[in-house]
């Protein structure tokens, strides 16, 4: 189990395999996000997208199906997460593309309120099949401390 001590500023990480269909670009689109432009291939060949691409909040969708992925491999004693900062969509996310993660430390600090946790953030980037960055953001996660009994 990974606590807030364990937690080291400057750290990377590298995980995720997340294959964008068509399908799933078109079905999150249809339901939260149903612009043009994410629904069909005449409309996004208008665009400066040139051709069907997916939400950028389905592509924080993506990133998170990848993160809590890692957290089970990984098992972290997790809080969950007051948000995120900097959000930035880089690059269309195209169906096709193959997204990946890479996270790094970025500081964290010790709750003065509440001893048995404390937060860190972390830079997030998205990453497709040819290493481009497509999404950035920063997240910040809450996490126990180390139990002492």
């Amino acid at each position: 189990m990974i606590y807030f001590e364990d937690i080291e500023v400057g750290s990377i990480s590298r995980f995720g395999s997340y294959p964008v269909t068509r399908e799933e670009v078109v079905d999150f689109a249809s339901k939260y996000d149903p612009q043009p432009f994410h629904l069909s291939d005449e409309a996004a060949a208008q665009t400066h997208f040139g051709r069907l691409s997916a939400s950028g909040w389905h592509s924080c969708a993506m990133m998170m199906a990848m993160l809590v992925e890692n957290m089970k491999a990984h098992r972290q004693a997790g809080l969950g997460s007051p948000g995120q900062d900097e959000l930035r969509w880089l690059k269309p996310v195209y169906p096709g593309d193959t997204l990946s993660l890479e996270t790094e430390v970025l500081d964290k600090r010790a709750s003065r309120s509440r001893p048995e946790m404390g937060s860190y953030r972390s830079r997030i980037t998205m990453r497709n099949q040819h290493g481009e960055p497509v999404m950035t953001t920063i997240a910040i996660g809450l996490i126990r401390t180390r139990p002492t009994d």
